[in-house]
């Protein structure tokens, strides 16, 4: 596979194309499954990329939408072809966010807030063994590692030297009180967010508790942006059995407007270096 075919992104790409020729053939869903025999939520995981695509199904829909343009149906074809390709992650076997991983790598910006713990991408290696192990108590510490190597490869995409992904976070301040590890995981792992919020392409704030109630209110959620306009912004948001994706624009739109206000709310950069400083000193007595 080439290194810059990321077959998530192919999949989601593919599967917006599709959407565009059902619509402009006029038809549902539910049309187009019937037509085919299969289900109307087969239809509606291809278009959305949460399903793997095969070049007949690419085929048989093209048939459906009566595309005669032959060069058209060979690039949707080369793409179903592409999706089906596996990114790095998968060489770590089953990975419950695997689609998540490919959206992160593929993104040019990503925005987080965090209420509970230190975002992923800004964990030392023991601070995630611990957070991994603690999170998921029953499995094996195989299974733990891989997750935590999983983890640390993501993070190549905040250290690259060209193109590293433009990270905003917004970090509640429980996170920083709440001990993971011990009180020295704790201090070089603020230290570590320190050092990394020195960079230029991330920013870290810190939500105060005397700030109350506010706009995160509802937990934790992650907006990713890419630089390829036809891909359309993702909100991200993680659950214990299932992850939710929202891409309709009204929906992003809601969960942008609801960082904005989280970023006002927050301490500015400067405040937050120098409360997170002052409580990695106070972990390290």
């Amino acid at each position: 596979m080439a290194s810059n075919v990321n077959p998530t992104v192919r999949r989601r790409r593919l599967g917006q194309e599709l959407r565009r020729l059902r619509e402009l053939k006029g038809m549902t869903a539910e049309e187009v499954a019937e037509r085919l025999l299969v289900s109307q939520s087969k239809i509606s995981r291809l278009e959305n990329g949460r399903r793997s695509i095969s070049q007949r199904d690419v085929r048989d829909l093209c048939g459906v939408y009566e595309v005669e343009d032959q060069r058209i149906v060979e690039s949707l074809m080369q793409m179903a072809k592409d999706s089906r390709q596996q990114g790095w992650w998968h060489a770590f076997g089953d990975i419950p966010y695997s689609v998540y991983i490919g959206l992160e790598t593929d993104a040019e910006s990503l925005r987080v807030y965090e209420p509970q713990i230190i975002t992923g991408l800004l964990q030392t290696r023991a601070y995630a063994e611990a957070i991994v192990q603690g999170g998921s108590p029953e499995s094996s510490g195989q299974e733990n590692d891989k997750r935590v190597e999983v983890r640390l490869r993501r993070q190549s995409r905040i250290t690259a030297d060209k193109d590293p992904l433009r990270l905003w976070v917004v970090l509640d301040e429980g996170a920083l009180h709440r001990v993971v590890g011990s009180r020295q995981v704790m201090r070089e792992q603020l230290e570590h967010v320190m050092e990394l919020s020195q960079l230029p392409h991330i920013t870290v704030q810190v939500l105060p508790f005397e700030v109350g109630a506010h706009a995160g209110i509802n937990g934790q959620y992650s907006i990713l942006e890419f630089a390829d306009a036809a891909d359309s912004s993702v909100v991200y948001i993680e659950g214990v059995t299932s992850d939710l994706y929202l891409e309709k624009p009204h929906d992003v739109q809601k969960y942008t407007v609801m960082y904005e206000h989280l970023r006002a709310q927050s301490l500015n950069v400067e405040q937050s270096r120098q409360l997170v400083e002052r409580l990695a000193k106070d972990y390290a007595r």
